[in-house]
Order: C-alpha cells, then structure tokens, then sequence
C-alpha cells in the first residue's frame, strides 16, 4: 500500500532549505566584507580622553602634562605615542614516522599414516600458510614567519598596575589596492627605550595582524560559493 503523501510536507522541506542556504550565504558574505579603516579596536584615542587633568588649587603638586626636568619624556599617559619595532620571526618544525613489520608461515606436512602417505588423488596434503604484513607512515610539517618594519601606537589606557595598554593601525594606499598593519597589546613602562621606542617582542596579549584590501587582495581569496562548501555550514 502506497504511502499517504503529507500536504505541504514538499514545500516545508524547501523552505527550510532555501533558509539554510540563505543563511549560508550570509554568513560567507559577512566574512568576505573588507576590514575598514578606524576600527575601534584600533582607532586612536578621543581627545577628552587627553586632556589633561584638572588644576588643584591650593596644592603644591598639580598633575599636569609638565615636562620633567631630570627624566627623559617618555610615554606614560594616555594619548602618548610610541614607535613598535616589528622584530616577529617564528619557525616551527614537526616530523614523525612509523613503521610496523609482522610475518607469519605456519607448514602442515603429509605425514605417512600407517606406513602410507595419504593424498587426495593426484593432490598431496602438503600445505603452506604465510602471512606478511607491512606499515609505513611518515609526516612532516615546515612552517616559518617573518615580520619586520615599525608602527606608531598610542597609548590608550593606563591600568591600575602600571600597564600601558597601545593600539593602533597605518594603512598604505598602493596602486591597486590598500595595505594595513595592525597592533594592539600591553607594554611595561621599564621596557620604552629613550626615543619612545620598543620591540615588539616584549609586548603582552599582542595582537598583529598585516593585510590588505584591492584586487591583489581578492584574487588571493576564494569566492563566495566556494567558501561556502569549504565552511563548516555545509554538511557534506
């Protein structure tokens, strides 16, 4: 007996396909949007946050953005800029092999019995089993990082424990397209050298990241459909 066909059931189930599809789509076309200029992460600091702070009348000490007579200016407040020297270099590099050998013979031999060696007919009960088996595997893996140029950040908060926490952005605009280094992280004060400078090496929850928008840029990525049966959406 045929089985009864649910109205609507078909169209139910396309529906709930061209959602899933729909979604996928947007989700790649969400990735594919090129990153913008002065985004907040990166942006500077606002100008109320610079200024300086309010004169205390009647007090020996006013915490203003004096110039100090017997240290070098260095950048302790917000607002302040300093030069990040891009020193990244990393080199990784994993190998691994194995290797599995087993064999095995077992021989029955056609003993005589009762003085007679039996056989089946013109076949002797003579027989050989022997099993061999082999594994090889081998991995290896080479990958290496470079980075070097510099980028000016400012400082944008001081934490409660001297901290400095910087970010900030420089965009290229080239011929045919846009190059951008970003940055953001925690410095030590102790670590600025006296031209307001330091490695990049020494700073804390670093984020760097070098990319770029433009053609170049787009012909080094995959399309929208093709990023969408590479995504973890697409379950086949």
């Amino acid at each position: 007996m045929p089985a009864k066909r649910v109205p609507g059931m078909n169209k139910t189930i396309a529906q709930r396909l061209m959602l899933f599809l729909c979604t996928g789509l947007l989700v790649n076309c969400a990735a594919m949007t090129p990153p913008q200029p002065n985004d907040p992460d990166f942006a500077p600091v606002s100008l109320a946050a610079m200024q300086a702070p309010p004169p205390n009348p009647g007090g020996i000490y006013q915490p203003s953005h004096g110039l100090g007579l017997f240290a070098d200016r260095r950048a302790t407040r917000v607002g302040d800029v300093i030069n990040v020297l891009l020193t990244e270099k990393t080199v990784s590099k994993k190998s691994s092999g194995t290797s599995v050998s087993k064999e095995g013979s077992m021989d029955f031999n056609d003993g005589a019995l009762l003085g007679v060696v039996p056989s089946l007919g013109a076949y002797s009960l003579l027989s050989n089993i022997g099993q061999t088996r082999d594994f090889s595997g081998a991995a290896d893996s080479d990958q290496s990082n470079s980075l070097e140029g510099s980028i000016a950040v400012t400082v944008a908060e001081v934490l409660p424990n001297g901290l400095l926490r910087v970010r900030g952005e420089k965009w290229l605009t080239l011929n045919t397209g846009d190059e951008f280094i970003r940055l953001k992280g925690l410095i030590r004060p102790e670590d600025i050298a006296p031209d307001n400078s330091i490695s990049s090496t020494r700073l804390a929850d670093a984020r760097i990241s070098y990319s770029g928008r433009g053609s170049l840029a787009n012909a080094n990525k995959m399309g929208w459909l093709s990023k969408f049966f590479n995504s973890p959406v697409w379950p086949f």
